[in-house]
């Protein structure tokens, strides 16, 4: 009796565990469409966003400014940031803000800044939420034909010399240039 119970116990376990393993080869087919349909997304890595930003601080430190680079990813989110020895804390806030904008309207922050003295009614734009920053300093990280996130630099005396330390970040992980070369 003890036979036949072990016997039948072993029988159903096996019966269903060849049930399962033919949902899962049923099944399988329907969810790899699933992952195929998913978007692709191009993601700056780590290291090169330290790279720029060390890039940003050095190019800053050179001419004697002392300022705080952000990195944002394409949806604005915070990558990295650093904040140079003597820095101003209202610096940490504007390069992330600067880096969040570029990214976020894919466009210099000083053309935006631009665009905006020359048509007054864009003003707006600079309102859309707390996160935006019209002014200088902030640049969209371009590689190959993506854009992957933003720069923001602050602290420099000058919108024109955030941008140029942006650049410089830019220049070292081979991104787009956004900034004319000065000669």
């Amino acid at each position: 009796m003890a036979y036949m119970h072990l016997h039948c116990t072993r029988s159903v376990t096996i019966a269903n565990r060849l049930m399962i393993a033919m949902a899962f080869v049923t099944l399988m087919p329907y969810t790899v469409p699933a992952a195929d349909e998913l978007p692709k997304e191009v993601v700056l890595p780590m290291g090169l966003a330290s790279k720029a930003i060390q890039a940003s601080l050095d190019a800053c430190n050179k001419d004697g400014y002392r300022v705080s680079v952000s990195i944002v990813d394409r949806a604005g989110v915070l990558r990295a940031m650093a904040r140079a020895d003597g820095a101003g804390p209202h610096t940490v806030d504007s390069s992330k803000k600067k880096a969040y904008t570029a990214a976020s309207l894919r466009r210099p922050t000083t053309e935006l800044a631009e665009l905006i003295n020359k048509m007054p009614h864009l003003q707006a734009l600079g309102k859309v939420n707390d996160q935006m920053l019209m002014l200088g300093g902030g640049l969209p990280i371009e590689i190959g034909s993506e854009i992957v996130g933003g720069i923001g630099v602050g602290g420099a005396p000058g919108a024109h010399l955030d941008d140029a330390c942006a650049q410089a970040g830019l220049d070292a992980i081979g991104a787009v240039p956004k900034v004319p070369a000065t000669k």
